[in-house]
């Protein structure tokens, strides 16, 4: 069992760097100038062009009107992404509770309705969700980005199970001691439920730092840019003979890969808790 311990490692380092890879590319090729790139081509060797494309990508402002930064398209995917976490956790929450302590005779068939909109993805009601924010003059607004998709059957589901699992001792206790139903939402299950929050907040964050479909229609002001819009603006800079600037490009993926990186391990173990244990 012991001799075949160094291998198991091994292998799991192997693994590991294979899917480093594509990031440790994009990180030194980053690093040179937009022109040794496209001569060259990408990189594993490091350029000497670090502070200066960093900094460019960070502070210079650029874009059609000439006043967009990196800063700022990493502080609207900042927004974007903890609106998605913090709202689709308290919705679902609040959701979940309503369905599991709240004895309705049409509970499980609403709590039905709702798992069967996952086979709705955003694609199908994109043009109705459009029309609305529209209408109310949401079009390159925060609200506007973040309240459309806050609703969340994944995180009314494990909420869901996680509250199904609390002992009924809690709840009695609960009653005994004068509670009433929001003193106990927020004394007890709320508390209780820290590792499941987490783990949705990763997956949450995640899913709300990586949109693209649903900002590039909401935002025509530059201002309200995300990252993964910048990304694909700078590699539609190709007018005549100018060479797109793949160095800010590469260096704006990196970026994006920090927080979503920094997330997971800060959270990881509450993570695998939330979504493993079931003694509460």
């Amino acid at each position: 069992m012991h001799r075949t311990r160094p291998l198991d490692h091994a292998i799991l380092i192997l693994g590991a760097l294979f899917l480093m890879l594509p990031v440790i590319i994009a990180f030194t090729t980053s690093t040179h100038t937009a022109a040794e790139i496209h001569s060259g081509g990408l990189t594993l060797v490091p350029g000497n062009n670090f502070a200066e494309t960093y900094g460019t990508v960070l502070t210079q402002k650029g874009g059609f009107t000439g006043q967009v930064t990196g800063a700022r398209m990493l502080m609207n995917s900042m927004i974007l992404g903890l609106g998605f976490a913090l709202g689709k956790i308290a919705f679902s929450m609040l959701a979940a509770y309503g369905l599991v302590y709240f004895r309705s005779r049409y509970a499980t068939l609403l709590f039905w309705i709702i798992f069967t909109t996952l086979l709705l993805p955003l694609e199908v009601r994109i043009v109705p969700s459009f029309q609305v924010m529209a209408d109310l003059g949401l079009i390159n607004t925060y609200p506007g980005l973040i309240v459309p998709l806050l609703a969340s059957a994944t995180g009314t589901f494990y909420f869901r199970q996680f509250f199904k699992s609390v002992p009924d001792e809690l709840l009695e206790a609960a009653r005994i001691d004068g509670a009433g139903p929001v003193k106990f939402f927020f004394d007890i299950l709320v508390p209780l439920s820290r590792t499941m929050i987490a783990a949705m907040f990763i997956i949450m964050f995640v899913y709300g730092w990586n949109q693209y479909l649903w900002p590039m229609l909401m935002t025509t002001d530059e201002g309200m840019f995300t990252l993964m819009r910048g990304i694909k603006s700078i590699l539609q800079v190709w007018v005549g003979s100018q060479i797109p600037e793949y160095n800010q490009a590469f260096a704006l993926a990196v970026l994006a890969m920090v927080p979503p990186v920094a997330v997971v391990v800060i959270f990881q173990r509450w993570f695998i808790k939330g979504l493993t244990e079931s003694d509460k």
